[in-house]
């Protein structure tokens, strides 16, 4: 039973079995002043929640919740215990800081099982005319490509439209024609990786709306129209791996995941100074350097033993003659990802990074020596509230999910999903009337199921 006015269309985050996604969906419009939109990153070493209002103005950043990351590696949960409670945790702190209830969220996917391809598309046009129906036909048939059993399709990225041979279109609902073409960039993961994440958020009484990749996110954070129409490249490093995104002409054209992250700097630090893999972390965002050349020798720091053995006094150069190597290994399997895609020479904007590991003093300068190309550290723009808590490279993925969020249809899942609700929270002005209208949210979608396994 389809309320009047809403259209069904195909959810593109493909639909692992399981995960409450794929099947057919009605969409409404964009987010709308006082709906709550919540972003939930769930990294390697940390997991941030965002919690965004919808303003009259864009998105203003409510609160913001931090928690260690326990049962993770590289992207991929190894401990679903573990990664349900630091979501659990990160969560309520986010929840109390804007005075919430949180019952939905868009949560960041990575990791090294997710891979890109490029596909198409051919669909006749009904009726002379294209319409939003033949543009989500052509969609769904670009997306029907040969793969596993084990894999699934989460994103499917619409880069340009060809109707009778003319190409370049970009918004091809209205235009004459007979036959409609789709190039679209799609990206898929493992299932179990899929659904062992969305487990994890599930059994914290939350609600996947959706599951967008980690850098898409990112570029929603951190990347301007101009260099995403000019050619740019999107780094992001992250704890267990790093995610390079390219775009060019204003659309996605090519994405890789690199097994190499802040964790392998930080585990070169700990073996090389002999002293605790915590204690490695601290002195790696405290003084590391990526480059020796930017480092006073004479600086010193103070190194803490391992089993009660008395702390040391090292050069801070010392400390950089460890990080340098490993960044300049990080930034070569870059430069190598990126001459892969064949797209080096369309990156007139750059490099931007971002994630906790561009953090590290002399990242930029290093990257622009190896990679040779003009390199920035990005921060998330174009929000407003708390901003001084989110101007952070390391703030990223769960902004731009929440801009992400803000941006995008809100869709709700049909009585297929057995009253999984999946739109986002409606809020009201106040503090209790935005909890009542997270819990009224949960039951509406409740009752919308039973009201289709009935009827």
């Amino acid at each position: 039973m389809r309320p009047p006015g809403e259209r069904c269309v195909q959810e593109f985050c493909g639909g692992a079995p399981g995960c409450g996604k794929g099947d057919d969906v009605m969409e409404r419009p964009s987010a709308k002043p006082g709906e709550i939109i919540v972003g939930l990153d769930i990294g390697s070493t940390t997991v941030r929640a965002v919690v965004g209002e919808i303003g009259s103005d864009g998105v203003d950043i409510t609160g913001v919740g931090e928690s260690r990351s326990r049962g993770m590696r590289k992207g991929v949960v190894v401990n679903i215990e573990s990664t349900q409670q630091s979501i659990r945790e990160a969560v309520d702190k986010a929840s109390m800081m804007a005075g919430v209830q949180i019952a939905t969220v868009f949560s960041g996917i990575a990791g090294s099982h997710l891979r890109g391809v490029n596909s198409h598309g051919i669909v006749s046009i009904a009726n002379h005319e294209c319409s939003r129906e033949d543009v989500d036909r052509v969609l769904d048939q670009a997306r029907r490509i040969s793969m596993p059993l084990d894999r699934t399709v989460i994103h499917v990225l619409p880069q340009d439209f060809v109707i009778d041979q003319q190409d370049g279109v970009r918004e091809p609902v209205g235009m004459s024609g007979v036959r409609i073409e789709a190039r679209v960039h799609l990206v898929t993961a493992a299932v179990s990786s899929v659904q062992n994440v969305t487990k994890c958020i599930e059994r914290c009484n939350l609600h996947v709306t959706e599951l967008v990749l980690t850098p898409l996110a990112s570029a929603e954070a951190v990347l301007t129209d101009d260099e995403k129409e000019i050619g740019v490249a999107l780094v992001d490093i992250g704890g267990g791996a790093t995610d390079v995104v390219i775009y060019s002409e204003g659309s996605l054209r090519h994405t890789a995941v690199l097994p190499i992250g802040g964790e392998n700097l930080t585990n070169d630090i700990a073996a090389g100074l002999r002293t605790p893999a915590s204690e490695a972390e601290r002195i790696k965002v405290r003084y590391g350097c990526a480059m020796r050349s930017m480092v006073d020798p004479e600086e010193t720091l103070e190194v803490p033993g391992v089993g009660g053995r008395p702390s040391r006094t090292l050069s801070r150069d010392y400390l950089a003659s460890i990080a340098e190597p490993r960044m300049e290994e990080l930034f070569q399997c870059i430069a190598q990802a990126l001459h892969g895609s064949g797209m080096i020479d369309r990156l007139n904007a750059g490099v931007v990074l971002c994630g906790g590991g561009s953090l590290l003093e002399g990242s930029v300068e290093l990257a622009e020596q190896v990679l040779q190309v003009p390199v920035r550290r990005g921060v998330p723009t174009g929000v407003g509230g708390m901003v001084e808590m989110v101007r952070s490279p390391a703030m990223a993925t769960a902004v731009g999910l929440v801009k992400y969020g803000a941006a995008r249809p809100a869709r709700i899942a049909t009585p297929s999903t057995a009253g999984t609700y999946q739109g986002p929270v409606k809020a009201s002005a106040t503090t209790d009337g935005r909890a009542q209208a997270a819990g009224d949210a949960h039951w509406w979608g409740r009752f919308r199921g039973w009201l289709g396994e009935v009827f």
